[in-house]
């Protein structure tokens, strides 16, 4: 990385701090190194650093002259980012810092995600706090720890760690748009068990089926763009291969995380030696077939066959089957939109991994919605789906929708502020994606006025990860405008 490059970039607190979280590890599930640079940080400027049980940290800024008396203002964003890489390239995420780069009038990583999703609004919080020029009321800087899988730190959110009653979530990813409410989501976990046939036609050959190049992208706010899923389009070939061609399915590896639409998909299968040239010339018209289904949307899907070395155990004819058609049969992406918010996704799905061992398949997927009674609907659903072909269904993770308020006092002032500042209004939203907020206003004991907003970020839980320069700029001077005027 041209570390000169990045602290070049204006405004420079946020991009220096910025720069620094790069350099240090962060995959959700891994907090210990970035918490403990969060609180050492907050004791060097001579601040008040408190830890909850689960991680989160918590930076309080005394109010300035003048601002003694205006309610204490709660800044928060989350600390963890989603580890995804290109397969080709070699990065150990829990090791090595991102290597981002200024690209125009963008900031990108090199074949992974960037980590702006939600490390700029960490980066602008610690500028607030280290900005000693600042006008301001009261600040608790909130930073939360493994939002990106289960919520867990805004779920594990002790009752009265937070005092204030205005709340700025920085995590919204459109420079032009106040967030006001958001969906909420469960987790759907399927296991089909087995044991494995080890009985292998010795005339039959091994070929590795890959599946790459996919856009994939957010859950949440990407999943109403019609994104291939790299899981529906495998397993579409897998049931014609099987079915016509006297396939047999040894593993299959689809999908790295749940709030990602899956970029990728690994199949090793076996079939009879003479049925070999007919493998090739099937895997080059699904590759014709996928190009022509997502013209338009994905440009660079991959899909190829090469012979490798024999697997040592076959799925059981059943649990292949049963697979296929529960895979098949699953419904995927946008389920319902919002009557009130015109294309807006109320409900969606995401089929995120199907990934084998030895014994067993693991199936996982998120369902979202704004409804909680659409939530409870699909989740039944998929439970029948997979119940008949056999499998185990269990349900984690479940996490509360963030319901808008549209007569927010705090809404009123960012949108009078946005008016003078940018001489337009603000686009006011609400997002399918999962925010924190709706989760730290169940567990704090006192009623929060929140709004969301922040910088530019374009392909968040992808390697093509990026954020815009000026937005940045932008969106840090609307934070501070806010700052200065929550009176």
């Amino acid at each position: 990385m041209s570390a000169t490059e990045i602290l070049s970039l204006n405004p420079k607190r946020v991009w220096k701090h910025f720069y620094e979280l790069t350099q240090i590890p962060r995959p959700t599930g891994h907090m210990e190194k970035i918490t403990q640079f969060i609180k050492d940080f907050g004791e060097e400027l001579g601040l008040e650093v408190e830890q909850d049980k689960v991680g989160n940290v918590l930076i309080r800024k005394p109010a300035t002259k003048g601002f003694e008396s205006t309610k204490t203002v709660i800044l928060q964003s989350h600390l963890d980012m989603v580890p995804q890489k290109n397969s080709d390239v070699t990065h150990d995420f829990l090791n090595d810092p991102i290597q981002a780069y200024v690209d125009g009038d963008q900031v990108k990583a090199k074949s992974t995600t960037l980590g702006a999703d939600n490390g700029i609004g960490c980066a602008m919080m610690m500028a607030v706090l280290e900005d000693k020029m600042l006008n301001h009321p009261a600040i608790e800087a909130l930073f939360t720890i493994d939002e990106e899988v289960g919520m867990d730190g805004a779920n594990g959110l002790e009752k009265g760690f937070l005092k204030g009653t205005v709340m700025l979530n920085l995590d919204t990813e459109a420079d032009n748009e106040l967030c006001i409410g958001c969906a909420g989501g469960r987790d759907v976990n399927i296991t089909f068990n087995f044991q494995p046939d080890t009985e292998i036609d010795k005339d039959d050959i091994a070929y590795k089926i890959s599946l790459r190049g996919l856009k994939g992208g957010h859950s949440g706010v990407q999943i109403h763009l019609g994104h291939a899923n790299a899981n529906k389009l495998m397993n579409r070939f897998l049931k014609e291969v099987v079915r016509d061609y006297e396939a047999r399915l040894a593993s299959i590896n689809g999908g790295s995380l749940r709030n990602a639409i899956p970029r990728e998909s690994f199949v090793v299968l076996t079939i009879p030696s003479h049925l070999e040239d007919d493998l090739i010339d099937l895997v080059d018209e699904f590759q014709t077939q996928f190009r022509e289904d997502f013209a338009g949307i994905e440009t660079g899907i991959s899909f190829k066959a090469e012979k490798t070395d024999m697997p040592e155990f076959l799925l059981p004819v059943e649990i292949q089957d049963d697979l296929i058609n529960a895979v098949e049969a699953c419904p995927n992406g946008v389920i319902s939109n919002l009557a009130d918010f015109p294309g807006v996704v109320e409900s969606s799905l995401n089929l995120a991994l199907v990934q084998s061992a030895s014994d067993k398949i693991e199936v996982k997927l998120l369902v979202r919605s704004s409804s909680e009674s659409r939530k409870e609907w699909i989740c039944s659903s998929l439970e029948s789906l997979f119940q008949l072909a056999g499998a185990k269904v269990e349900f984690s993770g479940d996490y509360p929708g963030w319901q808008p308020n549209a007569s927010s006092e705090l809404l009123s002032l960012m949108e009078k502020i946005y008016i003078e500042e940018y001489e337009e209004k603000p686009e006011v939203i609400v997002i399918h994606a999962g925010l924190e907020c709706g989760i730290i206003q169940s567990n704090v004991e006192h009623d929060l006025d929140i709004v969301s907003f922040g910088p530019t970020i374009t392909g968040a839980h992808s390697p093509d990860e990026s954020v815009d320069i000026k937005s940045v700029n932008k969106s840090y001077e609307y934070l501070v405008e806010i700052l200065e005027n929550l009176k």
